[in-house]
């Protein structure tokens, strides 16, 4: 039976831990575990084998990091490891007819745009070349993407795996117990964008132990309507005998993963500190266990990685990005002036803009260039889902292709050419769409006429596979002033959609008041009968407050804002003005805070004329700073904007460092600080991070790189007179080396402090190893180095 088949009704059992079992059988410290493939075949195929016999129906080729980034430098090239190890999977398949060879693809371990500097399209070449080496290899029955932590580069390797095959393509993410990942991707998000993009399976694996893992599980569970994968670590990490050691037995293991199978989980497996004993647990308890039926909410939503908006009440759509009737946006869109652009994106979402509504089509530039480009910019600042308009087909693709989440394509229409040249691209990258009422005879004055238009949509978009939840319907806004008696039958037409079809609503809403005098009067009015009639998503300007006032009171009229809440939080201290002021983005603590960084440098500039350089260092950048770590820590903003805020002040830095240099003074530095990846950790993401964020609040950072050895991180504290040493470690196996650094520190004599932090280290578990700070993110290492250095 093919896997697809399988997975429907029936529980696929896979393999446990690769790493943590090679660590047992001998591999050293900061070896690279896919390097085997070559120079110790029958080890690999040894665990293969152990698991094969104790049950698993799919086993993993060991080959997690065998991409160019991770093997520079090692002498061996990605098609010879990936060859080897789907060779070396194949022969010891042998004997064991029904089991599957899932091709391992492990995260990059480089940071992509905007967190970092790998380009999507390289990341996408660096996956597809993987990809490649596995298929053509022969006998790959799965592509499985796992432990992903960035939804763009999940998206990255998807794409890449779906456009070189036609084998199903499984993805995990890695989930703290905030119910994010590292990058601060959310469940919902995950599930909303790799189902829309048509993976087999998806689900978590690694981070974390099972039992913490409950209640990450029942959300998946809750959203996604294909099949669910879970592979927890065996627990948390211990230390036992100076060892690291995981604190969940197969017995507790295989109770707990056997719970997610009753509850509709279809594919199970462990990672970290997993081995065939948990396997064979898990395979003898699924004789006894009957897989659950997954019943998911249907539920109409878009999303980025860290908001998903679910579409049920009326959301706003933001209309301003659009050089339509705008001169001065026209001409940022010629001069390519993208903190024009991006004020407008600031200044919709903090007036309460839902969702972005992006139409960048203008006759003298090159419209998919300017897509790609306002779509990367906006969501480098913005957690706020994206509506991709335009007509043009590979501006559309091109805005879907390098959006990160899921967004919305606007639009189609009852035009056969239309819908055949667009639909595709929206099933492919799981959009929402939304249908205009009109054909190739243009827009019908009756209602009837434009319900017809809207029903062909619907049924066309079916025959596609795009989803009921995913297809929206405008009935058209026509201009009051020339076809009044058509304004009747545009609102007759949303209750007919809304009433018959069950589909979400849209409606361009100022369009109505076009030539007519106190047009917020006309706009306001109609907004408000549209509402009654079923509309969902007005596309209005948000700084227009006499209409979000009509949507903010139409939501208590309605009982959708129960007992007035958020109604009564947004006026009771507030006089109602017919326009709300774009917000002022001139003051520099603001700019930081939005991360616009041309305005962070002009106002920069500007400020030094008559303002000494510390005090707008410690009056204006440390504030913003600061402020944005607290909505970092308070979870109203993520990773992305922190990085975002820290890289504009690296730019006013850059300024004022200039003008020190200049006055021959000394430059800027709170204290020196040792950063280090300890020894046989490869993975430098957070240090990273981590030296982003704290160099620009004024720290000088001695960053000693990754796999580092306790002997060179002592030397450089006594040679370089450093207090205070931050480490870092990913992988579980290479907890040990953090423990033995710091006690070489400690033996050392030196007088310092170290802190540390990683995915799979614990407060108490940092405590233990005899460390003197615990850093749970980046905002708490800045915290930890102002504390110590403030003494």
């Amino acid at each position: 039976m093919k896997v697809r088949e399988y997975i429907k009704d029936n529980v696929l059992l896979f393999d446990g831990a690769m790493g943590t079992m090679l660590q047992k059988k001998g591999l050293k410290l900061g070896g690279i575990p896919e390097l085997l493939n070559l120079t110790d075949r029958e080890l690999i195929k040894e665990i293969h084998r152990e698991y094969l016999h104790s049950g698993s129906q799919v086993i993993t080729t060991n080959t997690f990091g065998a991409n160019e980034h991770k093997l520079a430098g090692s002498g061996a090239s990605v098609e010879e490891v990936i060859s080897a190890a789907v060779q070396i999977a194949k022969e010891a398949k042998a004997g064991y007819d029904d089991a599957f060879i899932a091709l391992d693809i492990g995260p990059i371990g480089e940071l992509l745009e905007p967190l970092g500097t790998l380009e999507f399209d390289d990341a996408y070449a660096i996956f597809k070349r993987q990809i490649d080496a596995g298929v053509k290899a022969g006998g790959v029955d799965i592509i499985l993407i796992e432990t992903m932590t960035d939804l763009y580069e999940v998206k990255a390797a998807v794409l890449a795996a779906k456009e070189s095959c036609e084998l199903p393509v499984f993805v995990t993410m890695s989930f703290e117990e905030n119910g994010r990942t590292f990058t601060g991707c959310c469940v919902e998000s995950m599930v909303a964008t790799l189902s829309g993009l048509g993976v087999d399976a998806l689900g978590v694996n690694c981070s974390l132990g099972p039992m913490q893992l409950k209640p990450v599980v029942s959300k998946i569970l809750k959203y996604s309507s294909v099949p669910v994968m879970v592979q927890p670590n065996a627990g948390l990490p211990v230390i036992i005998d100076g060892k690291t050691n995981f604190d969940i037995d197969k017995h507790q293991f295989s109770e707990i993963v056997l719970e997610f199978v009753k509850a509709g989980v279809s594919i199970v497996g462990g990672c970290c500190g997993t081995s065939q004993e948990y396997i064979d647990e898990i395979k003898n308890g699924l004789r006894t266990v009957e897989k659950g039926r997954n019943n998911p909410v249907k539920t109409s939503a878009v999303c980025t990685p860290s908001q998903l908006i679910e579409l049920d009440s009326v959301k706003v759509i933001g209309e301003r990005i659009n050089p339509t009737g705008k001169k001065i946006f026209k001409q940022a869109l010629v001069e390519h002036n993208m903190e024009y652009i991006l004020k407008q994106a600031v200044e919709q979402t903090d007036a309460g803009a839902d969702i972005l509504d992006v139409n960048v089509g203008l006759p003298e530039i090159n419209e998919k260039e300017m897509m790609v480009k306002v779509v990367k910019e906006i969501q480098s600042i913005l957690p706020v889902p994206l509506q991709i308009d335009s007509s043009n087909p590979q501006a559309i693709e091109a805005g879907l292709r390098y959006y990160n989440g899921k967004a919305i394509v606007n639009s189609v229409n009852g035009e056969e050419k239309v819908l055949k040249n667009i639909l595709p691209i929206v099933k492919k990258y799981g959009a929402a769409v939304v249908g205009l009422t009109l054909s190739e005879e243009g827009i019908p004055p009756k209602a009837e006429q434009r319900f017809a238009i809207a029903k062909k949509i619907y049924e066309t978009a079916l025959s596609y596979g795009i989803a009921k939840e995913n297809i929206f319907i405008d009935c058209l806004t026509l201009t009051v002033s020339a076809q009044q008696e058509e304004v009747a039958e545009t609102l007759k037409a949303v209750r007919m959609v809304k009433e018959q079809l069950g589909l979400k609503t849209v409606l361009g809403v100022s369009n109505i008041s076009f030539g007519l005098p106190n047009r917020a009067l006309i706009n306001e009015t109609f907004l408000s009968l549209a509402l009654a009639n079923g509309l969902d998503l007005p596309i209005i300007n948000p700084n227009a407050q006499g209409m979000m006032g009509v949507i903010s009171s139409y939501k208590v009229l309605y009982n959708l804002d129960k007992n007035a809440n958020q109604y009564i939080e947004k006026y009771a201290d507030m006089q109602v003005r017919t326009e709300k002021p774009s917000s002022s983005v001139k003051d520099l603590k603001t700019v930081v805070i939005k991360g616009l960084k041309d305005e962070a440098r002009q106002e920069t500039i500007k400020m030094l004329e008559n303002m000494d350089e510390m005090i707008i260092v410690n009056e204006y950048l440390i504030p913003a700073l600061d402020i944005v770590g607290l909505k970092y820590e308070k979870g109203e903003i993520f990773l992305p904007q922190l990085i975002q805020s820290a890289e504009t002040v690296k730019v006013a830095f850059e300024v004022i460092k200039e003008k020190i240099q200049q006055k021959g003074t000394i430059g800027i530095s709170k204290g020196k600080v040792i950063l280090a990846t300890v020894k046989g950790d490869i993975h430098d993401i957070g240090k990273n991070i981590v030296k982003v964020i704290m160099e620009n609040y004024g720290f000088e950072i001695i960053d000693l790189g990754r796999d580092v050895p306790a002997k060179k991180i002592v030397e450089t504290a006594q040679k370089e007179k450093v207090k205070l040493i931050g480490l870092s470690a990913l992988m579980t196996t290479t907890l040990v080396s953090m423990e033995e650094t710091i006690q070489a520190l400690k033996k050392s004599g030196l007088d310092c402090r170290t802190f540390v932090g990683g995915a799979v280290l614990t407060e108490d578990y940092a405590m233990k190893i005899g460390a003197d700070y615990y850093a749970k993110d980046a905002k708490r290492s800045v915290d930890i180095a102002n504390e110590f250095f403030n003494q």
